[in-house]
């Protein structure tokens, strides 16, 4: 039973410099989205970050709010949080698939984002993962974000020359 496994977490990075988070928040499970924003707010200031958070109307909207925050604002990162659970129909297929699809493109675009979107078969699987003092899947995709965001800045110095000149060779021009 993974639950009594025993799991390696990365330290939190440290940052020279603020950094801002935004987390996009589907809210459509009220108690298990707090949940998940409390985890994520702990975490983001365990580490120094600032966590504004908006939300949207459900799991299928997260990622394209988050694209648009990519494109249009200032952010360093971003945490997507929700929760969706297994009802009766396929519906949950598609929202699991696509919006785990969505930030996944995002993040190979090169977004520094968490997905702390629960998708889960009951309520109870829901509480357990949301619960900050429990297994903090909130503050867990904060966590993520803000090792990205670490990644980003470190590469973000470096560079790879252009064309076909190596980087000494471009520098020194």
């Amino acid at each position: 039973m993974a639950g009594h496994e025993a799991h390696y977490t990365l330290p939190l990075p440290v940052f020279d410099r603020a950094v801002r988070l935004l987390a996009v928040v589907a809210p459509y499970y009220r108690d298990i989205a707090d949940d998940l924003v409390a985890g994520a707010r702990a975490v983001a200031e365990g580490c120094g970050a600032d966590l504004d958070v908006i939300e949207v109307p459900g799991a299928l909207e997260i990622a394209p709010a988050i694209g648009m925050a990519a494109r249009m604002t200032d952010y360093d990162g971003f945490v997507a949080l929700g929760c969706v659970i297994r009802g009766e129909t396929t519906h949950y297929d598609t929202v699991c698939n696509d919006s785990s699809r969505g930030l996944t493109l995002l993040g190979l675009q090169g977004t520094c984002l968490g997905n702390g979107i629960l998708t889960v078969e009951n309520r109870q699987q829901a509480a357990v993962r949301a619960d900050p003092a429990g297994q903090n899947k909130g503050g867990g995709a904060a966590a993520a974000a803000l090792h990205l965001v670490a990644l980003s800045r470190k590469w973000a110095r470096q560079t790879k020359g252009m064309g076909f000149r190596p980087a000494a060779a471009s520098e020194q021009t």
